[in-house]
């Protein structure tokens, strides 16, 4: 498996000049499907079982957001930045068409990509994504509310500033590094989990992409991580009610990583979207194989999940 995992790597240059690392997963020739992971994360976070995607008939591309993994830092950067590297990988791929996911901190990413690229995305996915922080989004209070104390205190750090927080996530990361070597079921351990996200943590397919994903997300440092939390913080560089393309919000109701408050937000803000709600699941969902089948049949067919409401 590490032999395969190290074939898994592709580079292009932006327009910027900036070296983005990407991997492809599943059919070839099927229809493509661009995911943005979260915060942190790198190109490795996808499903290990890649015959889902085959399955399906799904093209799943990854890559590393700027200053994860293999990729330059874009220092500075907004929410807005991501759409341009989007379109560079699509450029690179020859993609003229394509649908984009993307959880938790990748889901501002993918609404950014649904705003700025509406004559690309076909449709997209955003599931358990944050929520602007301060006008017009969620005032700090509820945007805080029901959060874990962990990530609160975590972005208290981003409120404090860049120089506060680098040290801060390069103290999480050598943590996580350290618990990935010995079991990496328990990276969240110091969160008050639902009994949802304990389960799905305990997955062995889970387990392996948190065994792949953790050193190689700060290969370069932490960077990445930094930029996310404080893009987070400022406004995105883009209205949300620009999103023009059909968009599916996903969140779950036991979520202590990103609270319901935040998909509530994006679900009443989404011009036009439908809206699937977990009764059960927190911020890694009930059943994921099932959840990306879902997520294929809309973003190809335009097929809404059952549980879907407008």
């Amino acid at each position: 498996m590490l032999g395969r995992m190290g074939d898994r790597l592709r580079t292009l240059e932006t327009p910027d000049g900036r070296t983005l690392a990407y991997a492809t997963w599943g059919d070839p020739d099927g229809f493509p499907i661009l995911s943005l992971h979260g915060t942190p994360g790198c190109r490795f976070n996808r499903w290990p079982n890649e015959e889902v995607y085959a399955r399906l008939g799904v093209h799943f591309i990854t890559h590393d957001r700027a200053g994860y993994g293999r990729s330059d830092r874009h220092h500075g950067r907004s929410v807005v930045d991501e759409a341009a590297d989007v379109a560079a990988l699509a450029d690179e791929l020859g993609l003229d068409r394509f649908g984009v996911t993307g959880g938790s901190g990748g889901g501002p990413h993918v609404l950014a990509c649904a705003a700025l690229l509406s004559d690309r995305v076909v449709r997209a996915v955003c599931a358990v994504g944050v929520a602007p922080f301060g006008p017009p989004g969620l005032e700090e209070d509820e945007w805080f509310a029901g959060m874990d104390e962990e990530n609160v205190k975590e972005e208290r750090q981003a409120i404090a500033g860049e120089e506060v927080l680098t040290p801060y996530l390069e103290d999480l990361q050598r943590q996580g590094e350290e618990r990935v070597a010995v079991d990496p079921s328990t990276i969240l351990d110091e969160f008050d989990l639902s009994e949802s996200d304990r389960a799905q943590l305990a997955r062995p397919e889970v387990i392996q992409l948190i065994r792949e994903s953790t050193t190689e997300q700060a290969a370069n440092g932490v960077g990445g991580w930094v930029d996310d939390d404080l893009a987070f913080l400022k406004p995105w560089g883009f209205d949300v009610g620009a999103v023009a393309v059909p968009v599916l919000i996903r969140y779950g109701l036991t979520d202590v990583l990103v609270p319901p408050a935040h998909g509530e937000w994006l679900a009443a803000n989404v011009p036009g979207c439908i809206v699937a709600v977990e009764t059960s699941a927190g911020h890694l969902g009930d059943d994921p194989e099932e959840q990306i089948a879902e997520d294929a049949r809309w973003l190809r067919d335009g097929i809404a999940p059952e549980q879907a409401r407008r």
